[in-house]
């Protein structure tokens, strides 16, 4: 249906009989689709992930559980059981391959090589030849217990579960479970470990199930939390030389946007993720998670673990990329689309980017420090059934051979006048951030300074010396990635101007407590002001202009105050994305393509955004071009946005004036709206529970733009797609679309009339 036709339509009025015929229909015949039943309550992850944040301490944060059965509960003698078992060739067919074949302890529990061999296969490691070549490479087992399902393509819900596929499977290790048993059954040594193992059952301990419970529990020792990026988290300074620091930013800083799927401390993530992997040549194409989850997640698998990446090489499930860069080459240029695979549900995050020779170098080696065998098992000299256990071997991956490390360069300490540290024109601010301790400030006189700051400690105060223009100025000089970078809590930064980056201007992510006040942000990159994951922000008497996403940015938060700031000539102007218990107050949006904007987007750590409210704040002109990133959700936003609620709950909008915006003042709308047909959301899509009254509309709607055209409607100072459940406008002063939009007081039978009837309207 054209977009006149729905106007002719609409402006046609309302039919008695229709009225009646829909107020009694059902609804599902007219409801949008809503989240995909497989994902995890989104409250549910939510809270865990502000959870984690709250008992975070910086850099250090805590592990997920691990997934283990309530019934498989972890002791010595299980743990043992399971190790033999591991190594022992008597689970495959021919008595030759074990767990350990492919997943050996000196080759990072992987094998190093791109495709795994399987059944009838001789040698180890790269050695190995003959044999069934398998469709994918090993993961790494490696923290495999945190892991939200198993597998590649995530087929096994947990280590139980995946134990016993590669055992069954005719290409691996093509043993018949009954057979098996029977052979374990004549070993007296096996009886005698199964019976110590799982006591209660006597002479019967000797199952397929009690086989995979011993398997899985000896997996879920092998844990690795303790590398050098451990012990810098820690908070020891020294744990990494500066190039890894480096690369640690580089790896946190959304000009490769690498933390954003591999989130710490795991550094990997519970999504299933399409990247678009190439296939290799002569290969049936790999579809991963959708072979059993549905074409929504074609191409998706696993994002795995980072933690002794360094060990596993080759990389992703096919083993195409031999090296750490190839990889980083890969993601740089656009992930599947750079190599010519063009995917309608490619992951949002898969953007290219550009690195130097030297940033590429940095980040390969903060990769590197992610390195930890301390807790890596010996492997047997025999095993119950006395056949050949794989010997150690020394690990062969092309990237740990390749690789040697920078040194570390001591920095000197800067003056000292009590709890202040003194930064001279000329000076370097970073230095005094690395001798700085709780309590102190660092003092930065007026001057430019050339950096991209590192802050991963708590209860430091960065305060620039001087007022207006006469005050210290970060200056990326459109090279470096980020103006400040960091973890760390109980942070202020006061009277700085920065300006000239190609990321970010100011970035912390899962922090506490952290405070950006009168700072000016000029042509910062993606973002100006740039909170994530943090709980208790505050953005005061800030201004950002030339932000090619959002200038104020605050996402996957908690406890949030944006206020008396000025946001101008930016994508968007002041964006709420994915948080909770929000207030934007008394702010001056205006020149940008958006203005304010308070999302709900799927795909990340947090699944709920709710309780925003946007007060007093005034809303003008902002109709400038949108020059986002094409493949970004933000090039969707139409010039001429006011306010944009999309997908976002319990969101109250009042007192505020809202003036010349030329597609629209407020709209409320479906992620429907900007995502391609036939997306599966993991978070609930409808806006719900939202608040629109006492605000002021000056002239908006009058050039509509972009999505509001495609849509055939319009503009209007209010604008609803007639999602959600319990939305109110109390508005009587301002042009709308529907023409009859439910107000607070709406008793629930009119809302069902109202909402049934132009919902059929709309669909005719």
């Amino acid at each position: 249906m054209n977009g006149l036709a729905k106007k002719l339509l609409i402006t046609g009025g309302l039919l008695a009989a229709l009225i009646l015929i829909f107020a009694y229909a059902p609804i599902s015949s007219l409801a949008r689709p809503g989240m995909d039943d497989r994902s995890v309550e989104p409250a549910e992850r939510t809270a865990h992930f502000f959870s984690n944040i709250s008992t975070s301490d910086g850099l250090k944060r805590p592990f997920p559980a691990k997934r283990v059965r309530a019934d498989n509960p972890s002791s010595p003698e299980k743990i043992e059981l399971g190790r033999l078992l591991y190594f022992d060739p008597v689970l495959s067919r021919d008595n030759d391959i074990s767990c350990a074949h492919c997943h050996h302890p000196d080759l990072g529990f992987s094998d190093n090589v791109g495709l795994s061999i399987g059944i009838g296969g001789k040698g180890l490691g790269k050695a190995r030849s003959g044999g069934a070549i398998l469709r994918r490479g090993s993961p790494t087992v490696w923290n495999a217990v945190y892991n939200h399902r198993q597998f590649w393509d995530g087929r096994a819900a947990d280590l139980e579960e995946q134990a016993l596929q590669p055992i069954q499977d005719p290409t691996e290790m093509g043993q018949d479970l009954e057979s098996l048993i029977k052979e374990l059954r004549d070993i007296p040594e096996y009886v005698e470990k199964f019976n110590r193992a799982f006591p209660e059952e006597g002479a019967a301990a000797i199952t397929e199930k009690n086989l995979s419970y011993a398997i899985a529990v000896f997996e879920q020792t092998l844990i690795s939390d303790q590398s050098r990026f451990d012990q810098y988290a820690a908070g020891d300074a020294k744990a990494l030389n500066h190039e890894e620091v480096a690369g640690l930013n580089l790896f946190r800083s959304l000009k490769t946007r690498c933390f954003e799927c591999h989130g710490m401390p795991t550094f990997a993530n519970p999504d299933f993720k399409v990247i678009g992997v190439p296939d290799l040549p002569g290969m049936e194409a790999d579809m991963g998670h959708g072979e059993f989850a549905g074409e929504g997640y074609n191409r998706a698998f696993k994002v795995p673990t980072l933690r002794n990446v360094a060990l596993t090489a080759p990389y992703m499930h096919n083993g195409i990329f031999n090296t750490l860069e190839e990889v980083i080459d890969f993601y740089a240029g656009g992930g599947g689309s750079g190599r010519g695979l063009h995917l309608s549900n490619l992951d949002d995050k898969i953007r290219a980017f550009s690195l130097s020779p030297k940033e590429k170098r940095a980040l390969v080696a903060f990769l590197h420090s992610l390195s930890d065998e301390s807790a890596k098992p010996a492997i047997p000299a025999s095993v119950p059934s006395g056949l050949a256990v794989v010997p150690p071997l020394k690990n062969q991956s092309t990237e740990l051979a390749s690789f040697v490390p920078a040194k570390q360069v001591e920095r000197p300490k800067p003056e000292r006048r009590g709890n202040t540290l003194i930064i001279q024109n000329g000076d370097r601010i970073q230095d005094g951030l690395n001798h700085a301790e709780a309590g102190d400030t660092v003092l930065v006189m007026p001057g430019i300074y050339h950096e991209t700051l590192t802050l991963d400690k708590s209860g430091i105060t960065l305060l620039g010396k001087g007022t207006n223009d006469n005050r210290p100025i970060l200056d990326g000089k459109n090279i470096l990635s980020d103006g400040l970078i960091g973890s760390g809590s109980d942070f202020e930064i006061r009277q700085f101007i920065v300006r000239n980056y190609t990321a970010n201007a100011l970035m912390l992510d899962g922090a506490k407590n952290v405070t950006f006040r009168d700072v000016h942000c000029d042509n910062p990159g993606l973002y100006g002001v740039y909170p994530v994951g943090c709980i208790g922000v505050t953005v005061e008497r800030c201004s950002v202009a030339g932000a090619r996403d959002a200038g104020i940015y605050v996402g996957q938060s908690r406890d949030i105050v944006v206020r008396d700031s000025r946001a101008y000539l930016n994508v968007t102007g002041i964006e709420i994305e994915n948080s909770i218990n929000a207030l934007v107050e008394n702010n001056e949006v205006y020149n940008n393509t958006g203005g304010i904007l308070v999302f709900l987007l799927p795909n990340n750590p947090s699944k709920v955004s709710s309780n925003c409210r946007v007060v007093n704040n005034r809303i003008h002109e902002n109709n400038h071009p949108n020059f986002g990133d094409p493949t970004a959700i933000v090039s969707k936003v139409p010039p001429g946005t006011g306010i944009m609620i999309l997908g976002a709950d319990s969101v109250e909008v009042t007192g505020n004036t809202i003036s010349e915006n030329n597609s629209f003042g407020i709209a409320m709308i479906h992620l429907d709206m900007v995502y391609e047909p036939g997306t599966i959301y993991d978070v609930d899509p409808s806006p719900d529970n939202n608040w629109i009254h006492g605000n002021t509309y000056i002239e908006n709607g009058k050039e509509p733009a972009g999505l509001i055209i495609e849509s055939g409607f319009d503009g209007r100072d209010l604008l609803w797609d007639l999602s959600g459940v319990n939305n109110s406008w109390d508005e009587p002063n301002a042009n709308r679309l529907p023409y009859a939009l439910p107000g607070k007081s709406w008793s629930e039978f009119r809302r069902r009339l109202n909402w049934r009837t132009w919902a059929t309207l709309m669909q005719i």
